[in-house]
């Protein structure tokens, strides 16, 4: 039989419990706060805008324009990133859940091919003195993240990336090759040959489509070209 001081000391214990395993069921789901670089905008919004128009917004509106301080192109480069990373996410979390997203083994290539464009940055940031922190080499990770994107695309609208290349893409297929190899002539002679192989390798570790292969060169001509010259195509955000 329960007694009326055994009851009691339940409620007594019941109440000094509850209020922890109510902080801890709070602390187990902590509210995102939001990231202030985005400037109190969504990823949508960010995401309608091309990037150069995004870090123009960016630095007008924090002020970070001293020629002595980049970090805030820097910023605002990152921050559009996320914002691609986060669509590309969504995206994929999107097509797994209906079942049409690519297959393990489509998956294991998409890695190998991330890889070897990884590899080629790497190498084609030592021939051309890049350095990692720079501008530059901040535009080159988002303009690689391109590549995701599409992926993920190929399999949510029909022959995105498996259509035959139209006419003028054809002749830009054959202008693009001829730009590469003036590029790749700039480098110096100890980085010229590693370069071209790893950018080769790109091709070789996954099946890529014809539009895939023009965006590959013309990825690989803005990693390669001066930041002086006059850009092969325009980025693709």
């Amino acid at each position: 039989m329960i007694t009326t001081k055994k009851l009691l000391f339940a409620v007594v214990l019941s109440a000094i419990s509850l209020p922890s395993c109510f902080a801890q069921a709070k602390a187990a789901h902590p509210a995102t706060a939001p990231d202030p670089d985005r400037l109190g905008q969504t990823c949508p919004q960010i995401l309608k805008m091309g990037s150069g128009d995004w870090v123009s917004y960016f630095v007008d509106k924090t002020g970070l324009v001293a020629v002595d301080n980049p970090s805030g192109i820097l910023r605002a480069i990152a921050a559009y990133g996320k914002c691609y990373d986060e669509r590309t996410s969504h995206l994929a979390a999107a097509l797994g859940r209906s079942g049409k997203g690519p297959l393990m083994g489509a998956n294991g290539n998409f890695r190998d091919f991330q890889k070897a464009l990884d590899d080629f940055n790497l190498k084609a940031f030592a021939g051309t003195k890049t350095a990692e922190d720079s501008q530059k080499a901040a535009y080159v990770r988002l303009y690689e993240k391109q590549f995701r994107y599409q992926f993920y695309q190929s399999y949510s609208q029909k022959d995105f990336l498996a259509r035959p290349l139209t006419p003028d893409e054809l002749d830009e297929m054959t202008k693009a090759k001829n730009r590469f190899g003036e590029v790749l002539g700039i480098l110096p002679e100890e980085s010229l040959h590693a370069v071209h192989a790893a950018f080769r390798q790109i091709f070789d570790a996954a099946p890529v489509t014809n539009l895939t292969k023009l965006e590959i060169y013309r990825y690989a001509i803005f990693v390669l070209a001066p930041s002086k010259d006059k850009p092969f195509a325009p980025p693709p955000f």
